[in-house]
């Protein structure tokens, strides 16, 4: 069914909520995926065409130096920046080319890091307009009011370029791009209602634009999770709480972001999508099935990869078409189109437009 008119491109965070209003009306939530370069990109942008989904395509601080070719300054503010921005050009260009809108993201700015929203923003106030439809700042590390304090500076200065602000309360277990939660307090999983209602109160006094990555024992990558156990009637019980704190009538005021999304149960997808998420982050499965289309090419043509010259069909044959990288790679890219493909069914997100 046809939910959504839409442009080619990049789309704003007005775009983005009336998305997501959708979304929450017609039980469904967009896939989020971590992207690294222009493979990973065109993987999602060829899957979306296809199921005439919408994707939010994403990068980490370290993604956005990769992407810009800096991989060996892991650090560097400067080239997140200048990575940001090449992809942030590219996508733009790509997603009108395959005539998909698309949704860019930054994922998890902590605070050490913060210098590089600063430097994208004050590209935004130089070219006029923002590239990115939505920033994440991640201070679940720091205490709640300094969390919301600090965000609030930023959905402000967000407001002048019509860009989305995604908040995290709780802390997401496990590891993600250097921000290492795999031995933390089990409690520090677990968002209360009353916080969520805090940050909320004080948010929308700015404006409607933000999402909140509401903890509910998420884990970031694929662990043994039997110990964790994962509890979406937060979810509920933060939307109920607030519904009747503002007595209004609205069940799913609040879009919930789902951080930690790959190795979890179908069954915690759907009924957390149920509860106000619009959006499930993948990274991890997502690296896990690049990897895996290389790991299937090379055991089905192991004795044509082991030199340039010789295999079983000969001494003297050349193996050039099979060493190729786009032979390769495009095996590594069907992989994760498949995967995105089952991806979309659980997010009961094809055919929106």
């Amino acid at each position: 069914m046809k939910y959504f008119n839409f442009k080619p491109g990049v789309m704003n965070a007005l775009d983005m909520h009336k998305l997501f209003n959708l979304a929450k009306k017609n039980i469904f939530s967009l896939p989020a995926i971590n992207c690294i370069d222009t493979n990973s990109v065109n993987s999602v942008l060829f899957a979306s065409k296809k199921k005439r989904t919408i994707s939010i395509i994403q990068f980490s601080f370290s993604s956005a130096i990769f992407f810009g070719g800096f991989f060996y300054k892991k650090n560097s503010i400067k080239s997140a920046i200048y990575g940001s921005i090449l992809a942030a050009n590219y996508i733009n260009d790509a997603a009108k080319y395959y005539n998909v809108p698309v949704i860019l993201h930054t994922d998890h700015c902590n605070k050490e890091n913060l210098p590089w929203i600063d430097g994208l923003l004050d590209h935004y106030n130089h070219i006029g307009k923002s590239l990115f439809t939505s920033h994440m700042i991640d201070l679940s590390n720091c205490s709640l009011v300094e969390n919301i304090d600090i965000c609030s500076v930023y959905l402000k200065k967000f407001s002048k370029f019509n860009i989305n602000l995604e908040i995290e309360l709780g802390c997401t277990g496990g590891e993600e791009d250097g921000l290492d939660n795999t031995n933390i307090n089990h409690d520090k999983l677990y968002t209360s209602p009353i916080d969520v209602f805090y940050a909320y109160n004080k948010l929308i006094k700015i404006n409607k634009f933000f999402t909140i990555a509401a903890s509910f024992g998420n884990i970031h990558g694929v662990y043994n999770k039997n110990n964790i156990k994962m509890r979406p009637l937060i979810l509920y019980k933060s939307q109920k709480f607030i519904k009747e704190k503002l007595n209004i009538n609205n069940n799913k005021l609040l879009n919930f972001v789902f951080h930690g999304g790959s190795g979890t149960k179908e069954s915690i997808i759907k009924e957390s999508i149920n509860y106000g998420i619009v959006k499930v982050n993948l990274d991890t499965d997502i690296q896990w099935h690049y990897w895996e289309g290389v790991l299937k090419y090379y055991l089905n043509n192991k004795y044509f990869l082991l030199s340039q010259i010789g295999n079983p069909e000969g001494k003297n044959k050349p193996n050039k078409k099979f060493y190729d990288p786009r032979s390769w790679l495009f095996f590594s890219k069907k992989n994760v189109i498949d995967y995105l493909f089952y991806i979309f069914n659980i997010l009961n997100c094809n055919n929106l437009y």
